[in-house]
């Protein structure tokens, strides 16, 4: 490899480092009032969610294929269903949808 990756490396190593090691040095020891702790912790859901939403609508040339898989999904989760179940779940939605196309 040439010296361009090393220096590429370790540039993206900084970049990533930075933003977790300013909050564990300055808040170390310090409570966060609770709203701003309540705002954290949607934050990976929040996320997970910008991430699948796109994938939903490009799966499958079909577009109906993701939006129903989306909506069993979606159906099981709010009966109360584990992750697994919802998981589950939806690819049988998809497979039972997918033999009669």
């Amino acid at each position: 490899m040439s010296s361009w990756y090393w220096w590429m490396i370790l540039g993206m190593a900084i970049v990533t480092y930075i933003p977790r090691a300013i909050p564990l040095t300055f808040l170390e020891g310090r409570e966060l009032p609770k709203a701003v702790q309540n705002v954290l912790r949607n934050i990976p859901y929040a996320v997970l969610g910008a991430l699948i939403f796109p994938a939903v609508f490009f799966i499958q040339e079909n577009i109906w294929f993701g939006i129903l898989g989306a909506a069993a999904a979606f159906g099981i989760a709010i009966a109360g269903a584990n992750v697994m179940i919802v998981v589950l779940g939806s690819i049988a939605v998809l497979a039972i949808f997918s033999g009669f196309l």
